[in-house]
């Protein structure tokens, strides 16, 4: 049976960070052991390169969208180089195979009378002037109540839902509260596949139990048809016929599985239908907060356009670093050229793979743990174990082999090997390397029990059968572990002179002679914790604050007493008087620095600090029109720790910020919130104190 395997379209908006990589690992590794075995398995995939977000990054880059996702495509093939996953086509969504395909799933749905038009109330954002995508509105989620949430699926509960349907909802590009607007659009009518989606769910075999219970859950509660169609500007497919109305993303994305086969049958002279419709099938790795699409969505547009459904969807949970969320300011976000600085690729894949069970659980990168399982099981019950027997064999018999087994040590062996392709099989990462690492265990046994360095000495010929033995189970481990650690396992082959078979786990004398022994793995001499010293601008939370009135201070001539809105009303302080009148401070939205050690000043409490730019003559508070109150200030990518301590007006005066270019800045770096830049309209140089 001709068969694909995919693994999730990475956006083409951003570099591949580790939390991407446990899902292309875990995909890479069953991919691999299917094509040790025999299988005639393709591994496919593309970048996701449509939507409003790419559009706007490149306008805000000054680059064409096709400039942004050639730069994404290719960063994204590097990084999956560098950690050995293997794709046998890696393509992009903005390709004309998939707008072909597109095209041919839309019409052939709408001939067939599931896709149908209708007029649409819609969030439209005044200020910007345009409908707004779902991931450029945030509010409230209607279902959960979670806040700071897109505008068509909850993070927190998983739940799908309208842009409209947000509770305070409110432009991500600019805070302003969307106005509703009519549009026109198209819809696919995934409730009239209800009944067939329910059946398809509940009669899978490869799909996780959990799984299967959120999916049936989210049919019983009602399928609401989809709204498969995006107002301009939008960088994607314009949808036939018309001249400003494009497929929504989460259309032509999985599609682009699809496109990618088709590419690569261009390139290898065979027909992608072999593998879609008839006897091929393919199935998918996903994270489980793509479930709604994949599991609803996609399989009725599959029904619908009359295509094989997925034979499997292996859905896996979320990479948290040291048992938290990963969070730049923590130095636990790392993206994949990040780690290459810090660890061997090889060692992730193995870690991975030893927390990737068969559920949805998250995983985590906890790097106590990671240093001791790379330590004690990778490297000295597995690699020191090959070596120290080859390098036995090396010195005392010159890398020569006699055919011996040890029929009782050989059936422990060959039941974990079983034991192994079974878990490999079900996807079982996990369950699959404890087994190989009993293969090791059984052989550092072998080997330590019969004791060929005290043998060699007075039975030479049984010592060269014990080591024999012990270089056969090495090769077989070499093997068996390929799919997770495949440059290791193909160096450790080549020193043992065997090749990457899974027929050769049953014949590990086929060659009576190794080669010269090399260590390949080597412990960490450390743990190897990203080595990010914490920024001093990591010290200061500043928020946006708008001030709400503006007194005279009782006991000083100089000074203003002022209330804001930083998210929660505080009382300030501040040394404006000689230079801005109290008519242009209300209502502006300044910068507060709400962690410095409240004082009292002239028997008035200062609960912070506005920020302002001072050059001498003139003093500018910095500010933020278009944020709201609340909203926090960082530069570049120094997010603050969500609640930092208490710091001294001493602690703030050593940490350097300045004007350039009527932007206030630290070390170079803009500080801005999410919506905006900060400025100040004062001369270059001029100190934000």
């Amino acid at each position: 049976m001709k068969k694909f395997i995919t693994s999730a379209l990475p956006y083409a908006n951003g570099p591949i960070h580790i939390g991407h990589l446990v899902e292309y690992i875990q995909a890479d590794i069953c991919v691999r052991f299917l094509k040790l075995i025999g299988e005639e398995v393709l591994f496919i995939c593309a970048d996701d390169a449509h939507g409003a977000p790419i559009e706007i990054n490149a306008a805000k880059q000054g680059i064409t969208p096709e400039q942004l996702i050639s730069k994404y495509l290719k960063e994204h093939q590097d990084d999956f180089a560098a950690f050995h996953i293997a794709f046998d086509n890696y393509y992009t969504t903005n390709s004309q195979e998939n707008k072909e395909f597109a095209d041919l799933i839309f019409e052939t749905l709408r001939k067939k009378g599931f896709i149908y038009e209708k007029e649409v109330e819609l969030t439209y954002c005044p200020t910007d002037k345009r409908f707004l995508p779902d991931r450029y509105v945030k509010g409230t989620c209607p279902k959960c109540g979670a806040q700071d949430q897109y505008g068509d699926v909850c993070e927190k509960c998983n739940s799908a839902y309208k842009t409209i349907d947000l509770i305070n909802p409110y432009c991500a590009i600019c805070k302003t509260t969307p106005v509703r607007k009519n549009s026109k659009h198209y819809f696919f009518k995934v409730s009239a596949f209800s009944d067939k989606l329910r059946l398809f769910i509940t009669n899978h075999k490869q799909i996780q139990e959990e799984v299967k219970n959120h999916i049936i859950s989210w049919i019983e509660q009602g399928l609401e048809d989809w709204d498969i169609s995006r107002d301009g500007p939008y960088f994607g497919f314009l949808i036939p016929g018309e001249t400003d109305k494009y497929y929504y993303v989460w259309l032509d994305a999985p599609i682009g599985y699809f496109a990618s086969l088709a590419n690569y049958a261009k390139k290898n002279n065979f027909d992608p239908m072999d593998y879609l419709k008839g006897e091929g099938s393919f199935g998918h790795f996903i994270g489980k907060d793509i479930m709604y699409f994949h599991l609803l969505f996609w399989p009725a547009m599959l029904m619908g356009s009359e295509f094989n459904l997925p034979s499997f969807y292996q859905v896996h949970g979320f990479l948290t670093v040291n048992g938290e969320k990963m969070s730049k300011s923590r130095g636990t976000f790392l993206t994949a050229k990040e780690f290459l600085q810090i660890s061997d690729p090889e060692f992730l894949r193995f870690y991975f793979a030893s927390n990737l069970g068969s559920n949805v659980s998250d995983i985590d990168l906890n790097w106590q743990d990671y240093y001791d399982k790379i330590n004690s099981e990778l490297v000295s019950k597995l690699a020191n174990f090959c070596y120290r027997a080859q390098s036995f064999c090396e010195e005392h018999f010159e890398g020569k082999l006699e055919r011996h087994i040890d029929e009782n040590v050989e059936k422990e062996i060959q039941r974990e090997v079983e034991n192994t392709e079974k878990a490999y099989s079900e996807r079982n990462l996990r369950q699959a390397v404890t087994h190989i690492l009993e293969i090791a265990s059984i052989g550092n046994r072998y080997f330590q029990e019969n004791e060929p360095w005290k043998l060699i000495k007075t039975d030479k010929k049984k010592a060269h059968e014990i080591i024999s033995y012990s270089i056969s189970i090495a090769r077989r481990l070499a093997i068996i572990l390929w799919p997770v650690t495949p440059k290791y396992s193909e160096s450790l082959a080549k020193q043992l002179n065997t090749q990457i078979l899974w027929s050769s786990l049953k014949k590990p004398f086929e060659k009576l002679s190794t080669n010269k022994p090399e260590i390949v793995f080597r412990k960490l001499e450390e743990i190897p914790a990203p080595k990010i010293a914490a920024d001093p601008f990591s010290t200061l939370q500043i928020k946006v604050g708008k001030v709400l009135s503006v007194e005279d201070h009782p006991n000083a001539d100089k000074l203003y007493v002022l209330k804001l809105d930083t998210g929660e009303e505080r009382q300030l302080v501040a040394g404006l008087k000689p230079y801005i009148p109290k008519s242009e401070l209300l209502g502006l939205h300044v910068c507060v620095l709400t962690n410095l050690k409240p004082a009292i000043l002239r028997g008035k409490e200062s609960q912070g600090m506005i920020l302002a730019a001072d050059d001498g003559k003139n003093v500018v508070p910095l500010s933020a029109p278009h944020s709201q109150p609340g909203d926090k200030v960082f530069a570049e990518d120094l997010i603050p720790e969500p609640e930092p301590r208490e710091i001294t007006f001493d602690d703030f005066k050593k940490i350097p910020l300045i004007i350039k270019n009527n932007h206030a800045t630290y070390n170079g770096k803009i500080l801005q919130t999410q919506m905006e830049k900060i400025g100040a309209t004062i001369s270059d140089g001029a100190k934000i104190r």
